[in-house]
């Protein structure tokens, strides 16, 4: 899912605030830092030029990754959401994509440690009727206590700043203020997995429910060097491919994530892991069911399932 109209329209207009020139390079810093950096708890973005680049060039692929995931996860979860708290929100792409999948007026409530980044959201919100009556809290989200709470809480690409001992208590304290879900993102890497994959042993070993990807609160199956991961393709604004040297007119934003319940709630099948592979009169995707991974082949002759294979994706779920 891109981005509305409005709010690319608003983070380009922020963002002419400063020399093209200075951003390009901030630009590029933040990418090699975001590289070199991320898991040390180091704060990777605390001036304003930095923020105004992180949100043209990051801002629009969280927003993909998190809209995607929330898509999947709402597939399956059918409570009602009224109240939204984004842990960690940097300029508020979080909380733009709940806003954007549920479609419904939310309370919403980000916390951020960063001054500049509170401050280029808040230049942002007008875009949003629901989102320009936002509660902002500065608050250093790896060492305070989060006492706020919420029916959905939303950490994205906020445990992948932070060293082992932080994040172990970031997971505890965002399962605390979550009233019915929680839904954690991380960059689709293998430092990235491992992080969902030990956040969801604590989630379910706490009580929850996992709503996705996963097709219940067994063990995952996947070892070795393989990792789960999703992809959310975005398309980039004429400011996004200037900054980035790039030519083509969209990236594909690379994700892993947990979605977890605090009630019982459906669970996927079967989840399809990469993209099918599609040969004459036969599609074969490699799923992940309760039981462990399994690669499906599906023939031509079973025309249901057939039908619904030829649309599969990576991501979906299947039930075939």
């Amino acid at each position: 899912m891109d981005m509305p109209i409005g709010l690319r329209s608003a983070i380009e207009t922020a963002a002419a605030e400063f020399n093209f020139a200075q951003l390009k390079d901030a630009a590029r810093t933040l990418t090699e830092r975001y590289k070199s950096e991320s898991g040390q708890g180091k704060r990777l973005v605390t001036k304003e030029l930095e923020t105004a680049a992180y949100a043209a060039v990051r801002m629009p692929a969280t927003f993909g990754a998190v809209s995607s995931a929330l898509s999947y996860a709402f597939e399956l979860f059918d409570g009602e959401i009224e109240s939204v708290l984004d842990v960690g929100a940097g300029t508020g792409a979080a909380s733009f994509a709940a806003l954007s999948v549920l479609d419904t007026d939310l309370k919403i409530t980000c916390i951020e440690r960063e001054q500049s980044m509170i401050d280029f959201g808040r230049k942002i919100a007008s875009s949003d009727i629901s989102f320009a009556k936002a509660k902002w809290i500065q608050k250093d989200f790896s060492k305070a206590e989060i006492s706020e709470k919420a029916d959905l809480v939303i950490s994205s690409y906020a445990m992948n700043e932070l060293s082992g001992e932080d994040r172990e208590r970031l997971l505890k304290l965002l399962w605390n203020a979550a009233d019915k879900m929680l839904l954690i993102v991380e960059p689709g890497t293998p430092v990235g997995f491992e992080q969902i994959r030990k956040a969801k042993e604590f989630l379910t070993a706490a009580g929850g429910f996992t709503v996705a990807p996963c097709p219940g609160n067994e063990a995952c199956p996947i070892e070795g060097d393989n990792w789960c991961h999703f992809t959310a393709r975005v398309s980039r604004s004429k400011l996004h491919k200037m900054l980035k040297d790039g030519d083509v007119p969209y990236e594909d934003e690379k994700f892993s994530y947990i979605a977890v319940s605090k009630i019982p709630c459906a669970t996927a099948p079967k989840r399809v892991l990469r993209h099918p592979v599609k040969d004459p009169g036969r599609i074969s995707p490699e799923l992940c069911p309760r039981a462990g991974l399994i690669t499906q082949t599906v023939m031509k002759k079973e025309k249901d399932a057939f039908k619904k294979a030829r649309k599969l994706s990576c991501g979906d779920m299947f039930d075939a």
